[in-house]
């Protein structure tokens, strides 16, 4: 049985194999966030297929909902990364603030979202509140891998955060794939999300299950400075998450039921886009709360994610056929011809993803008006749009001038922290 305390850091002989250094290394996080892709791909294209066009918007509604509401998961795990890469020497304080914070605020997150049941039962038009409820049940384990894969993220430990990144993906698809296979309908695909959501919280408790030594404390790393910090990230992340999200619900309220169901299908080719680089974030994020290392981190993994959308589009663009069998199958072939736009989509989101966390990593938080802003003109010139193309149209030129803005803005100040740090070493 593979140990998941394994450290990925730990000294190495001059013999260690290519494999090793692949499994123990960043490497192990490519290969696990790509399993995890995959399966949880695997799972929305099996439910695409199975569920229709109908009962998937519906589902397509709720996963989006789960990805808004999980700003606060990725938020804690933004935090605790940043903080241990930032000062390692305060990694005991900071592993039991965050994981203390990361409990309650999972399970108080689960109870205001039960009690928003029926709110978002109107909004998402389910005509069903068990369905409902369902996301308030996903919420809490989602929420509690965060904290955890947070602290193993920001000490570096590549080789069991893998594990918990393979955990949250493939127990999706094999308990999701049965149960909507067993009775195919939106609550029972919800149902295997829930289900799915439980194996990585085990493991990490399981990887931080260790007692700690406690080393140097500072007032910084109390319960109120995470707190504040975490609150401060969840900002900027809910405002990336509810514009990356947005377009369905106004899809589902604006267009026919057919042509909102045919839209979430395009949506899973956008979305496979944005997932498909998210490793390098992980990896990139700890470099890139460091002055001397953020430029170079971020410039590197732009040109990656970049690269791997151009050759997205393109593969949409010429082999549009073998892509609509990813989004669904012949009940999509409306928008076959439209798939390497919903690619260029995805490209878009996943840059724009990587400066938010750059902001995130810097700690400057003004630059995300800009992206509230960007939201408030997908939601309120596209309640006015009449079609699918439309809308496409008006949430891809968005997200285009949004990235255009927010580049402009991080090289300006990238630029200014390199001066500053050049005079500092003059100084000194």
């Amino acid at each position: 049985m593979c140990d998941v305390n394994a450290d990925a850091d730990q000294p190495r002989s001059s013999g260690t194999s290519a494999r090793d250094r692949v499994l123990r290394g960043p490497g192990a996080i490519a290969v696990a966030m790509g399993i995890m892709n995959v399966a949880v791909y695997g799972f929305t294209i099996v439910a695409a297929h199975v569920l229709g066009p109908r009962s998937y918007g519906a589902l397509a509604s709720l996963l989006a909902t789960l990805l808004v509401i999980g700003v606060l998961q990725l938020s804690l795990q933004a935090t605790a990364a940043r903080r241990i890469s930032a000062e390692p020497h305060h990694v005991a304080q900071i592993e039991k603030t965050v994981l203390g914070v990361t409990y309650r605020a999972s399970l108080l997150l689960g109870l205001v979202l039960l009690a928003l049941t029926p709110l978002v039962n109107r909004v998402l038009k389910l005509d069903s509140l068990a369905t409902a409820a369902l996301v308030a049940v996903a919420a809490v384990p989602m929420t509690m891998m965060g904290g955890q894969a947070g602290v193993l993220q920001g000490e570096r430990r590549w080789w069991p955060l893998a594990v918990i990144y393979v955990a949250n993906g493939v127990p999706r698809l094999v308990i999701g794939t049965a149960l909507i296979v067993w009775h195919p309908d939106e609550t029972t695909a919800m149902l295997g999300v829930v289900l799915g959501a439980i194996p990585p919280v085990l493991l990490g408790w399981w990887a931080l299950r260790r007692h700690r030594v406690p080393g140097v404390t500072s007032e910084e790393h109390g319960f109120r400075g995470v707190m504040k910090e975490a609150l401060h990230n969840s900002q900027a992340l809910l405002a990336f998450f509810a514009l990356s999200n947005a377009d369905v619900v106004v899809a589902r309220n604006v267009l026919a039921e057919h042509d909102a169901g045919l839209y979430a299908g395009g949506l899973i080719l956008a979305k496979a886009v944005l997932f498909l680089p998210q490793f390098v974030i992980v990896v990139a994020f700890p470099s890139m709360s460091t002055v001397t290392e953020r430029r170079r981190a971020l410039t590197q993994s732009l040109l990656l994610v970049g690269g791997l959308g151009v050759c997205a589009t393109l593969g949409a663009y010429i082999l549009k056929d073998v892509a609509l069998i990813f989004v669904g199958g012949g009940e999509y072939r409306e928008i076959a011809s439209t798939l390497w736009v919903f690619a260029i989509l995805g490209t878009t989101l996943s840059m724009l993803q990587l400066l938010v966390y750059s902001v995130l990593a810097r700690q400057a938080h003004r630059s995300v008006y800009l992206v509230w802003a960007a939201f408030l003109v997908v939601v309120g010139v596209g309640y006015f749009v009449t079609t699918l193309h439309q809308l496409i149209t008006l949430v891809v030129t968005t997200d285009l001038v949004l990235f255009a803005l927010l580049l402009g803005l991080s090289i300006y100040t990238l630029r200014r922290d390199d001066e500053r740090l050049a005079q500092e070493v003059a100084g000194g």
